[in-house]
């Protein structure tokens, strides 16, 4: 099965992006053929710079920015396209602009079908 994407293997791309690049992302992985993901809305901290913002005179502390979390499986798609899409559309140059993690999937099921493995993706 080496000829197999990701050798045969079940990838899990995650992605924490700029919200405002969201739709960027989604064109990009259809275009890879993995139009399939979660969004989940987060807030997390990294190497974006901590802003100070003040509200009826009293200054605070934003460290936490709103993030998107994108998870998708792949089993057919090389997940290295799905990694190449989502870092080209969320790419700004700037701080923030977020990260991409490829973790492998043991197995998978398909609770309507009972499909198990590359089958259930």
């Amino acid at each position: 099965m080496s000829d197999a994407p990701n050798d045969g293997d079940i990838k899990m791309v995650i992605a924490f992006i700029r919200p405002g690049k969201l739709s960027d992302v989604k064109k990009g992985l259809a275009e890879v053929g993995a139009p399939s993901l979660t969004v989940t809305n987060v807030r997390g901290r990294g190497s974006q710079p901590v802003k100070k913002g003040q509200w009826r005179g009293e200054e605070y502390v934003v460290d936490l920015h709103e993030k998107v979390k994108l998870e998708t499986v792949v089993a057919d798609v090389p997940a290295e396209d799905v990694v190449d899409a989502i870092q080209d559309a969320a790419h700004t140059g700037e701080p923030g602009d977020g990260k991409v993690f490829v973790v492998d999937v043991d197995d998978a099921v398909q609770i309507r079908t009972d499909k198990r493995g590359r089958d259930a993706v």
